[in-house]
């Protein structure tokens, strides 16, 4: 990697992260400490807003930003690829951004790049899921934005309904079926529905916010816990 390309990756790894170590962007960036420690001393003479010192962690000001990035050929072949996969996949207005989004990269790449990008060998058939579940999805995903509790109306895998208010965390695909990962209160725990045997679905005017034990990162956690519990049992 050229100098110039390390320093501009020193740059876009401190502004994704609150806080990073030398050690960090050193492992990233596979080069030593000292290579970085250089380095970021560089940046901060040239006037980049870095903030920060060596055994602590750097971060970059509020506010700062760079000129769009030219991509690899390989590169925007991957967003095409990206793209195309996904875009059937998610809810309708989510996909048209991505479309978008996608447009305006292409229009400022270099024509190489463009091209080797429109005219790449990958495809992906429109078999994602029905307009009734993209509707859902859509109305989760912005539920679970604005931190509104959802009712649900949903009928199991035994054809049993059931209708109870849930708090909206996060939708998973999982390359068959969508599911709501969510707090239901009526059960007082974390569960999962399938977006495609939800049967009704209301936003309710009620919000809620993040409580300990009742957030996404806390299920993540229940689920690593009860992952290392059945690995240890199966191991004994």
């Amino acid at each position: 990697m050229r100098r110039a390309e390390r320093l501009f990756q020193i740059v876009q790894l401190i502004r994704g992260r609150r806080l990073s170590t030398a050690a960090f962007l050193a492992e990233r960036l596979e080069v030593s400490e000292r290579t970085v420690y250089r380095d970021v001393a560089d940046l901060m003479t040239q006037g980049v807003p870095i903030e920060g010192e060596a055994g602590v962690g750097y971060r970059m000001h509020a506010g700062f930003d760079l000129p769009p990035m030219m991509f690899t050929n390989e590169e925007a072949q991957a967003l095409v690829a990206s793209v195309r996969v996904a875009q059937s996949r998610l809810d309708v207005a989510l996909g048209r951004h991505a479309e978008v989004a996608l447009s305006k990269i292409l229009a400022v790449l270099p024509p190489a790049a463009r091209a080797a990008a429109e005219s790449l060998a990958v495809y992906a058939p429109p078999t994602g899921p029905d307009a009734s579940t993209r509707g859902h999805l859509e109305t989760l995903r912005l539920a679970a934005e604005g931190r509104r509790v959802v009712r649900l109306a949903y009928e199991d895998l035994k054809s049993q309904r059931s209708e109870r208010d849930v708090r909206p965390l996060g939708c998973f695909y999982w390359g068959a079926v969508w599911t709501l990962a969510g707090w239901c209160e009526a059960r007082a725990g974390f569960r999962n529905f399938r977006v495609d045997r939800i049967v009704g679905l209301q936003v309710l005017d009620r919000a809620f916010r993040d409580e300990p034990g009742k957030t996404l990162p806390d299920l993540f956690r229940q689920i690593e816990t009860e992952m290392a519990e059945r690995d240890s049992s199966t191991d004994a």
